[in-house]
């Protein structure tokens, strides 16, 4: 029955969806220069609302990270209220605890890739848990665009940790390899 109404009701309509596109204010004329946004505003206005229907809105406010964006519409004008940063926030995020459970220093990565602990699939890795590392010393290495770059350590140390598997993608900056370095004392 629902459907029925709401077939006879369009039917009724003399106003149609590519009417509300090509004309202004539903005044029959041709809406030649306006933009669609403006027409389709125009068009929405001319119409009488139904009974019983809510208004329409005119406010909008939308947040994406830390930006903000506030526009407000009515009376055919739309004007920009706030293109703003948000807030920050009231406490520092929480420390990242897989960077933070092991002792002393990490090897890091220097970009976006793939970390492999050996040179060749089935070979021995670079180093193991356990190992001492030099300064200099290749400790695995990181294919970027199909490139492979050796990643060194930069510190003597004694490796506690790899933190991360092999063959796993890595992100820039990302802990590679947990080092307590040598000559503490």
């Amino acid at each position: 029955m629902a459907i029925q109404d709401a077939e006879q009701a369009a039917a009724a309509s003399p106003a149609t969806y590519e009417d509300a596109h090509t004309t202004t204010a539903g005044q029959g004329e041709p809406a030649t220069g306006t933009a669609p946004g403006r027409r389709a505003a125009e068009a929405a206005a001319a119409a009488e609302p139904a009974v019983g229907s809510a208004p329409s809105p005119r406010h909008f406010r939308m947040q994406t990270g830390d930006t903000v964006i506030e526009i407000e519409w009515g009376a055919g004008e739309v004007s920009l209220v706030r293109v703003a940063a948000a807030e920050a926030p009231a406490e520092p995020p929480a420390a990242d605890t897989e960077t933070t459970a092991a002792p002393g220093v990490f090897v890091r990565s220097p970009m976006v890739g793939t970390f492999y602990h050996a040179p060749d699939p089935g070979a021995r890795p670079f180093v193991g848990v356990g190992d001492i590392v030099q300064p200099g010393q290749t400790v695995g290495i990181l294919e970027a665009m199909k490139m492979m770059s050796p990643i060194t350590s930069a510190v003597a140390g004694r490796v506690v940790e790899m933190l991360v598997g092999d063959a796993q993608p890595v992100e820039y900056d990302e802990p590679l390899i947990a080092l307590d370095p040598l000559g503490r004392g």
